[in-house]
C-alpha cells in the first residue's frame, strides 16, 4: 500500500513517468514531413512503451513500394506508412489491399503565402477573396512569382498540382483526363511563375527566406499551412507573409497513420496504444503548439484561429493523377538546365566510377517502372552538361532533350556517362567555376526561364586549385539569376564533410549523403529540387 501510495505521488510531483502498455516498436515508412514530430513522439514512447522507427522517403516512391508489395526496410518489414496523404495509394487495389486501418493524426491545407507587400498591391489583404484563377492572372498580368515543391517528390506539391487543376476544370467533381487536356495551356502559363522548385517542404521555406535576404525574393509560397504559419512565427522574414486562402478549394493534408495489412498482435497493439494518444486533447494541442498543424481532436485548437477551407475532390483515376504529374514535369513547368559537376579523380577509379555511371545512368530513363523513377528521369526541354573533373575541369558535355528525340538524346547522355574514365588530382572548385562560367555563358538575360541548378559529386578532399573561399568570390559579380544557383553536395567515399556542408549553404543548397545510401537513389531524390 505504501509503494503504491509513494508511485502515485513520484508521479504527481513529475518524477516518474509510468508506461501504459508493453515495449513495441513499430517500424514506418514515413515522408519527411513527420520529422519534426520526432521530439514529441519520443515523449509518446515513454508514456506508452510504443518506439517509432521512422525511415523517409518522397510520398510517391513510397505509396509506390508499398502498392507494389515492398516492405522491407532498413531494420525489417515496415508496420506502417505515415505520410502527409495517403491518396495515391487508393487509387488502385495493391494500394488499398495493403492498408489495415488508417487514422487521421493532423491537418493541414495547401495554401498561398505571399508577401506583404506584394499582397498589398494585387489587393489581396483584409479578407478578401482570392481564387487560384486570380493567382493564374497574377501570373499572367502582374508577373507574379512563387515557389512550390516538385508533385514528382513531395506531397505539398502534388496537393497543390491537383488542387489548381481542379479548380480550374471547374467542373465540381474528380478530375478527368479530358478536363486536365482542357485547361493544359492554363496551367503552362500558371506554372510560368514558379521560380523556386524543391524535394521537400520545408528546404522550399528555408530557400524562400534565403532568396528574400538575397537580391532576388520572389513574391509567394505555395505550402502548407503550418509550414506558412511556422514561418510567420519564427521573424525570419521582414514582414509576416499575407495567408490567402484559395475560394474555389485546396487539397489538404491529413497525416494518417497507416496500419499495413496483416499486422502481428504486437503491431496491432502498439498501434492501439500510440494512436490513443497521439490523439488525445493532450497531444494534439502539443502538435497545434509546435507544428501550426490543425488538431483533430475537439478541446485542442489552433491560435489564432483558422478559417474553414472547401476542399476540392480529389481524382479516383490513377490513370488521371499518373497523366497530370508526368505533363507537369514534361511540359507545364520551367525547364530544367543542370551542370552535373563529376569527380573523376584517382580515387574514383574501379567500383565506385561503376556506381557513379550506374547511377547517373538511371536517370536516362532506362530503369523505366514507375510514375517517380519516369519523373525523375530526364524530361523534354531539359538541358544537362556533364563536366567531369580531376586535376582539372574536362570539356563539357551539353545536352538538350527536345520533344521527340527524348530517346535518342538521353541514349546519347547514357553512352558520354558510360565513357568517363578515372585518374589524376581533385579540383573541385575549379571545376564548380567552369560551372557557373557555363550558367553565366548560356543565360539569356530576364526572359531565361529555366531553373537552373548544379550538382557535385566528389568522393574526396579537394587538393588543387581554387579554395572554397576563392570560389565564394567567383560569384560575385555575376547576373542574379546565376549567382543565386543553389549547389547541391553529394558526400560520396571520403568527402569533407564540413566543407561540403559550407559549400551548399554558401549557394543556397542541400547536402546529400550518399556513403551509406544507394548513390541512384540520392540522384534521384535531387531530381525534386531541379
Amino acid at each position: 500500500m505504501y509503494a503504491a501510495v509513494l508511485v502515485v505521488a513520484l508521479v504527481a510531483a513529475g518524477c516518474v513517468v509510468l508506461r501504459m502498455g508493453p515495449d513495441v516498436t513499430l517500424r514506418v515508412l514515413a515522408g519527411s514531413e513527420i520529422a519534426d514530430l520526432e521530439p514529441l513522439l519520443e515523449e509518446v514512447e515513454e508514456r506508452t512503451g510504443v518506439a517509432v522507427e521512422l525511415e523517409y522517403t518522397g510520398t510517391l516512391d513510397g505509396m509506390a513500394r508499398i502498392a507494389s508489395g515492398d516492405r522491407e526496410g532498413e531494420g525489417g518489414e515496415y508496420d506502417a506508412v505515415w505520410f502527409a496523404s495517403n491518396r495515391y495509394l487508393g487509387l488502385d487495389e495493391g494500394g488499398r489491399s495493403a492498408v489495415h486501418v488508417r487514422t487521421s493524426i493532423m491537418v493541414s491545407p495547401v495554401v498561398l503565402g505571399v508577401r506583404a507587400d506584394r499582397a498589398r498591391e494585387l489587393g489581396w489583404t483584409d479578407g478578401a477573396e482570392v481564387t487560384w484563377t486570380d493567382v493564374h492572372r497574377a501570373v499572367a498580368e502582374e508577373g507574379f512569382t512563387y515557389g512550390m515543391t516538385n508533385p514528382g517528390a513531395s506531397n505539398s506539391g502534388f496537393s497543390a498540382l491537383i488542387g489548381v487543376a481542379s479548380a480550374m476544370a471547374d467542373t465540381g467533381a474528380a478530375l478527368r483526363s479530358e478536363d486536365v487536356e482542357q485547361v493544359g495551356p492554363e496551367l503552362a502559363e500558371f506554372f510560368s511563375g514558379q521560380e523556386m522548385t524543391a524535394g521537400s517542404s520545408g528546404w522550399l521555406a528555408d530557400a524562400f527566406v534565403r532568396r528574400a535576404e538575397r537580391s532576388r525574393p520572389v513574391d509567394g509560397l505555395i505550402n502548407y499551412e503550418s509550414v506558412i504559419l511556422s514561418l510567420n512565427a519564427s521573424d525570419s522574414l521582414n514582414e509576416p507573409l499575407t495567408v490567402v486562402y484559395p475560394s474555389d478549394g485546396v487539397v489538404t493534408a491529413d497525416y494518417p497513420l497507416t496500419l499495413l495489412s496483416d499486422p502481428s498482435e504486437e503491431a496491432l497493439e502498439g498501434y492501439g496504444l500510440l494512436v490513443e494518444d497521439l490523439t488525445s486533447t493532450r497531444t494534439q494541442q502539443r502538435i497545434a503548439d509546435q507544428t501550426w498543424r490543425r488538431p483533430v481532436t475537439a478541446g485542442a485548437e489552433l491560435s489564432p484561429p483558422v478559417p474553414s477551407l472547401v476542399e476540392l475532390p480529389f481524382p479516383t483515376s490513377r490513370e488521371v493523377v499518373d497523366g497530370l504529374v508526368g505533363d507537369y514535369a514534361a511540359s507545364l513547368r520551367r525547364p530544367a538546365r543542370t551542370v552535373y559537376v563529376l569527380d573523376v579523380s584517382g580515387s574514383m577509379e574501379g567500383e565506385r566510377l561503376d556506381e557513379l555511371q550506374a547511377a547517373l545512368g538511371a536517370l536516362t530513363g532506362a530503369s523505366g517502372g514507375s510514375l517517380a523513377s519516369s519523373t525523375q528521369s530526364f524530361q523534354e526541354r531539359e538541358e544537362v552538361t556533364l563536366l567531369p573533373f580531376a586535376t582539372e575541369p574536362a570539356s563539357p558535355l551539353t545536352f538538350v532533350v527536345e520533344a521527340g528525340v527524348v530517346d535518342e538524346v538521353n541514349a546519347e547522355l547514357s553512352e558520354a556517362v558510360a565513357g568517363l574514365e578515372a585518374g589524376g588530382d581533385t579540383a573541385a572548385y575549379d571545376a564548380l567555376v567552369r560551372a557557373y562560367e557555363l550558367l553565366e555563358e548560356g543565360y539569356a538575360g530576364p526572359e531565361d526561364e529555366r531553373l537552373m541548378s548544379v550538382v557535385l559529386m566528389t568522393d574526396g578532399e579537394v587538393n588543387r586549385g581554387t579554395t572554397l573561399d576563392e570560389f565564394g568570390v567567383s560569384l560575385s559579380g555575376r547576373p542574379d539569376a546565376v549567382e543565386t544557383v543553389p549547389v547541391f553536395t553529394v558526400l560520396f567515399g571520403e568527402s569533407d564533410v564540413p566543407e561540403m556542408t559550407e559549400l551548399a549553404e554558401l549557394t543556397g543548397g542541400q547536402v546529400f549523403d550518399a556513403r551509406e545510401q544507394d548513390l541512384e537513389q540520392v540522384f534521384r531524390e535531387i531530381r525534386g529540387y531541379q
